[in-house]
């Protein structure tokens, strides 16, 4: 198997480890700002890195707005979009050691609907990992 994605998921990782705790500084105290005004900012600057990228490497945009697959990268928005506000208000108002676990069980909800849908191999030691960290979010958020 290819493992070029590894360092980008490393990135990825390392980077949004450091979303949750600034947003919570940015959102509570004095001067804070509102989480959905955090929203704007902060994913203003992410399509802005965006279409820096794509200008980059060339790789245009109107010739993939008639792909049958744009419909999915819409859905895909919507749900960020949810996602994105419903994180940034959570961490409004709690802590991030108990918002952060419980937002990173979507890991595990898209493990699941890999093996369900997408036909991604299910083994046993993927349905550990998905147990632990299932067990991992009740112990570290408190629950």
């Amino acid at each position: 198997m290819d493992a070029t994605y590894l360092p980008y998921a490393l990135l990825a990782m390392a980077a949004y480890a450091l979303v949750s705790p600034l947003m919570r500084v940015a959102t509570t105290g004095p001067d804070a700002v509102p989480s959905d005004v955090a929203v704007v900012v902060s994913n203003t600057l992410l399509i802005g890195m965006a279409v820096g990228v794509v200008w980059y490497t060339d790789q245009g945009v109107t010739a993939h707005l008639s792909s049958p697959k744009l419909l999915h990268v819409l859905a895909a928005g919507l749900f960020l979009g949810v996602g994105i506000l419903a994180l940034y208000r959570s961490l409004a108002l709690g802590p991030v050691s108990v918002v952060t676990p419980i937002f990173a069980m979507f890991l595990v909800f898209s493990s699941v609907i890999g093996f369900l849908f997408l036909g991604e191999e299910f083994t046993a030691r993927k349905a550990l990992g998905i147990v632990f960290a299932a067990l991992a979010v009740y112990l570290v958020s408190g629950a």
